[in-house]
């Protein structure tokens, strides 16, 4: 599948889901090569179903085309520690400055009486789904299982990339992952000023694997300056956080991007982040002939992902607490 306007790497990853092959060397040297130049890569032949993610679509048109007292019945306040539920437009922040989105935060549905529940373990807990809409509790719920399996297989398709065995990462990190989703409705922008979807930044644990509709305003910062990631049809876009950007020790870039809705639609978008335990301790790994690539003078935060020493955890409450300091001051 050539498409000449898309700059970022194309990838069919069917031989690794289906695992008929016992060689995934070319797939894992195209992981390489987009992780290292782009940090970025589209995912094809990944087996998710499409009526699944036609219903997922369909389901949330429906619930951003609410009136907003209707959306805040499920307002994130409502989800506490667990971090879950809705937020108006203007409500998150990036570098400090209100996005021009609005959205649903998800995660794995855990009960009341699960261990970490009970212990209140921050952003663990249970889901806010809208009772007025039949199906979309089991729709999120089947799409987020869906993305689980796929983020283990990808992640055993980067872990071949670097030389490691195929469960290094399962083994050390994701087998119990932390399972963030978002389901993001970006307005047309209306202002003059053109104001930001979201703006410039890095995504911080080991993947996101983003479905976006036909819309397109996806921006990443490539060597060359900022290029179109666009929809391609039945595709994900793949990228790298900050914690495999530490991990590979700068071999693996955190890519910046930013989205901007030039549109007079509104642009859904669904990033599903699949990221280590909140438990475990993130630390480089020793791969041969690599030396850390700490580009702190380049990062959009002129922060360094390689000056952090701690649990995943610890990692990603620094992080959040800055894009809702509202809700951190009161749920926190």
């Amino acid at each position: 599948m050539i498409i000449s306007h898309v700059q970022v790497p194309i990838i069919d990853i069917s031989a690794l889901v289906s695992q008929t092959s016992k060689s995934y060397s070319g797939i894992a040297e195209q992981i390489r090569q987009a992780c290292q130049d782009y940090g970025f890569f589209y995912i094809v032949g990944h087996g998710v179903d499409e009526q699944l993610q036609k219903q997922l679509e369909n389901l949330s048109q429906q619930f951003f085309s609410q009136d907003e007292e209707t959306k805040l019945q499920i307002r994130m306040s409502l989800g506490g520690k667990a971090w879950r539920g809705y937020f108006p437009v203007g409500n998150e922040l990036t570098s400090g400055k209100p996005d021009l989105k609005e959205g649903i935060y998800f995660g794995t549905e855990l009960e009341e009486n699960h261990p970490l529940v009970k212990d209140g373990k921050p952003m663990h807990g249970s889901n806010l789904f809208p009772s007025n809409i039949p199906q979309f509790r089991e729709t999120v719920l089947e799409y987020m299982h869906s993305m689980t399996q796929l983020g283990h297989t990808l992640m055993a398709g980067i872990a071949l990339s670097l030389g490691l065995e195929e469960s290094y990462f399962a083994d050390s990190y994701t087998k119990d992952p932390l399972i963030l989703f978002r389901i993001f409705n970006y307005p047309p922008n209306s202002s003059s000023q053109s104001q930001w979807g979201v703006g410039e930044h890095t995504d911080y644990g080991v993947l996101t694997i983003l479905k976006q509709d036909n819309i397109g305003g996806l921006q990443i910062k490539s060597k060359s300056g900022w290029i179109d990631a666009p929809p391609i049809p039945n595709s994900f876009v793949c990228n790298i956080g900050d914690m495999l950007d530490l991990m590979t020790q700068g071999l693996y870039r955190s890519t910046p991007h930013r989205v901007r809705n030039l549109s007079t639609s509104n642009r859904l978008s669904f990033p599903f982040f699949f990221d280590p335990n909140f438990n475990v301790e993130v630390k480089p790994i020793e791969l041969k002939d690599v030396v850390v690539n700490d580009d702190k003078s380049d990062r959009w935060d002129k922060t360094s992902v390689h000056e952090f020493s701690g649990t995943y955890g610890d990692y990603l409450l620094k992080k959040v607490s800055k894009v809702f300091p509202e809700l951190h001051q009161t749920v926190l």
